[in-house]
């Protein structure tokens, strides 16, 4: 099936409802398997979408960077304006002794009421693997033309 880097619709109507603080809540990344079955895009509403479809990367890793279901807490997320576009960052992460291939990822918020929030899909383009090493999560520049959230 599908991955579709997007902004989550339900993401986008939260926001305005003033749901989201992407400076303390606890937002994770949920990597997506090489052979997923879901269709994952803008319609993509809730973590839970990847369990109920198996999609979600087996348990890998080791020590405290370990990839365990649920994902990666994301740490230090900044908000900031550039040239009138918002945009959100936050710290890259890696998961140490890994052996995962994910074709993409979703980013999701765990401390509002349902815990499991859809804020954004990343696609890819292409399966990214580590055998026994690092599996490094490397967000772009927080810019207002490459931040991974961003809103204009």
């Amino acid at each position: 099936m599908a991955i579709t880097t997007a902004m989550c619709n339900t993401f986008k109507r939260d926001i305005l409802k003033g749901l989201h603080d992407l400076t303390s809540d606890t937002i994770k990344i949920a990597l997506i398997d090489a052979t997923h079955t879901g269709t994952y895009n803008a319609s993509t509403t809730a973590y839970a979408t990847i369990t109920s479809n198996s999609d979600e990367i087996s348990n890998t890793g080791s020590g405290g960077n370990a990839y365990s279901a649920g994902g990666v807490t994301l740490d230090n997320g900044t908000v900031s304006l550039d040239s009138g576009t918002a945009i959100c960052d936050f710290d890259d992460e890696t998961i140490t002794n890994a052996t995962i291939s994910a074709d993409g990822a979703l980013i999701y918020n765990t401390t509002i009421a349902s815990s499991d929030d859809a804020i954004a899909v990343l696609d890819f383009s292409g399966t990214k693997t580590s055998t026994n090493g690092d599996f490094a999560i490397q967000f772009p520049a927080a810019a207002a033309a490459t931040a991974v959230i961003r809103i204009a």
